[in-house]
């Protein structure tokens, strides 16, 4: 049955945005994921993954009894339309109307325009790089990429049905009780998928960004803590990335088969960093920044805003991959921080800010997405299909940015005139307002040590730092316990004889992650509604 199957993959045609009905499917779903990201963003403050709705949708259109429909059959048609979906919410929300909020709250509202054409060029780059990063030693495809693991079971679960559905949709039944009982089930879908080591740390984080005040008596965020931690450890991570990009091919690798080489990887980080210097001279152009800045000045923002949009980019990559969260949010904060504590003028801060907290969420969705069409296409058994697909996968997600792009350049002024702004914007304006004091930086850098030497001590393979400074900088202590349970749970099964079962636990692991994701898109638009 699986060298049938194997047959079968080579000789099929991956399906196209070309085709008129799917084209029409992926606008139309991408338009409605675009309005409910903005809605869910500026009222809610939270952006949901719709990757399971547009699964879903797929899978209802092809059991419609019509021919033209037939196609919607097609697994890989149904990647598609829940890769623009997917592109389209988060693309519009986190991407986009974020950032150019930071702006309007500080009264700049002259900046949204060039900071809006800035966001969409990086939201384009973000995907693109992750696109060419992709299965390869930084961001494997063999990675973890949580969310990706469950859309692509949901599908899989719709085509074959039997027991994989029967696993899937208990996995569901348990995620979404879960969620009703106010348990982040995401967090304990996740230990059973992803690596234990840098689970255990991102477990143990958010333990203690909670229970720091009761235990210690101290809220690590007066201390700037996390924020310190995360420097140090992107830091290291980011020179981790580097040396992996060309670092020479090494006995551990010698059974592992990358889609690129390390001469595409170092190829495509210099286009990336190219970009990201073209980008950051437009918007400082467009937004007139040159008149507010020495030359020298000038020059010191494009390369700190063209090096924190990749540092971002990446810890938010690594994190994404390993746990299925990340902290765009926070970690835009901290280049904020930064920023403020090197002396850029207002203007200057609130393009930073919305700059950077643009980067990473394009990279993270598109990851989660191609992983899930790795898993379609046979984990990578036939390259030359794998190539082909994630080709139109990336074309798919184009589709879904650009509808985005549209939606919020239509709506923005409607919302904002509402008072209907993302809540995190707020806190971007007030940090830039306030300003920062020296003992802040002091905390900062004396944070960063400890941060940037458990990144060292656990590699680019396990994450520590990086992961342990995303647990700190959330502070959800239900989803530590829930994370810290789901690994003691999969370390009893695989010491166990239930150990043949893994597979099983793992497609239930997705649907509980399904089911948490789908719970929380109903009650967000039932609150919505209200």
């Amino acid at each position: 049955m699986e060298n049938k199957k194997s047959i079968d993959l080579k000789h099929q045609k991956h399906p196209t945005i070309k085709d008129p009905l799917i084209l029409s499917a992926i606008v139309f779903l991408a338009v409605i994921g675009a309005i409910i990201g903005v809605q869910l963003i500026t009222s809610l403050g939270i952006s949901a993954n719709t990757s399971i709705i547009g699964a879903v949708f797929a899978m209802i259109l092809a059991r419609i009894p019509l021919q033209q429909l037939v196609r919607f059959k097609s697994v890989h048609s149904q990647n598609l339309i829940q890769t623009s979906i997917s592109a389209a919410t988060f693309g519009a929300a986190s991407s986009l109307i974020l950032p150019i909020g930071i702006p309007y709250v500080l009264g700049m509202e002259h900046l949204i325009i060039p900071l809006f054409i800035g966001v969409v060029l990086a939201m384009y780059l973000d995907a693109y790089l992750l696109f060419k990063f992709f299965d390869t030693k930084v961001f494997p495809a063999k990675g973890t990429w949580p969310p990706g693991i469950a859309t692509a079971e949901a599908i899989k679960a719709g085509d074959e049905g039997g027991k994989r559905a029967k696993h899937l949709l208990t996995g569901v039944g348990i995620g979404v009780l879960g969620s009703i009982l106010k348990i982040p089930m995401s967090a304990f879908g996740v230990a059973f998928i992803g690596n234990i080591w840098a689970l255990s740390m991102f477990g143990i984080g958010l333990l203690l960004s909670g229970y720091s005040p009761a235990l210690f008596g101290v809220n690590l965020d007066d201390y700037y803590v996390a924020h310190g931690f995360m420097i140090g450890a992107g830091i290291i991570a980011l020179i981790q990335v580097i040396y992996l990009i060309f670092e020479k091919k090494n006995n551990t690798d010698k059974d592992v088969d990358y889609a690129k080489t390390p001469k595409e990887i170092g190829k495509a980080f210099s286009q990336g960093f190219v970009a990201y210097v073209a980008i950051t001279i437009i918007i400082a152009l467009l937004g007139g920044l040159y008149t507010k800045m020495s030359l020298g000045m000038l020059i010191g923002f494009i390369l700190f805003a063209t090096l924190a949009a990749f540092a971002h980019e990446l810890i938010v990559g690594i994190a994404a991959m390993h746990a299925g969260w990340f902290p765009a949010f926070a970690v835009a904060l901290i280049t904020l921080i930064i920023g403020i504590m090197i002396g850029f003028p207002v203007e200057a801060l609130a393009m930073i800010a919305g700059f950077s907290a643009c980067t990473g969420v394009a990279f993270a969705d598109m990851g989660y997405d191609l992983k899930t069409g790795y898993i379609l296409r046979g984990n990578g058994e036939d390259q030359k299909f794998e190539k082909e697909g994630r080709k139109h996968q990336m074309l798919a997600g184009v589709v879904g940015f650009t509808v985005a792009a549209v939606v919020v350049l239509f709506t923005f002024e409607n919302y904002f005139s509402q008072g209907l702004i993302p809540p995190i914007n707020h806190v971007y304006a007030a940090s830039i307002e306030a300003g920062l004091s020296g003992d802040i930086a002091t905390q900062l850098m004396i944070w960063a040590i400890p941060g940037a030497l458990l990144q060292f001590i656990g590699g680019s393979g396990k994450q520590l730092g990086v992961l342990f400074s995303t647990g700190l900088l959330l502070v959800n202590p239900l989803a530590g316990w829930a994370v810290l349970v789901g690994i003691i749970i999969r370390l009893m099964v695989l010491k166990s004889n239930a150990a043949k079962y893994e597979q099983d636990m793992t497609i239930m692991a997705a649907g509980v992650i399904a089911g948490d994701a789908i719970y929380s898109f109903m009650s967000s638009i039932i609150k919505i509604g209200k």
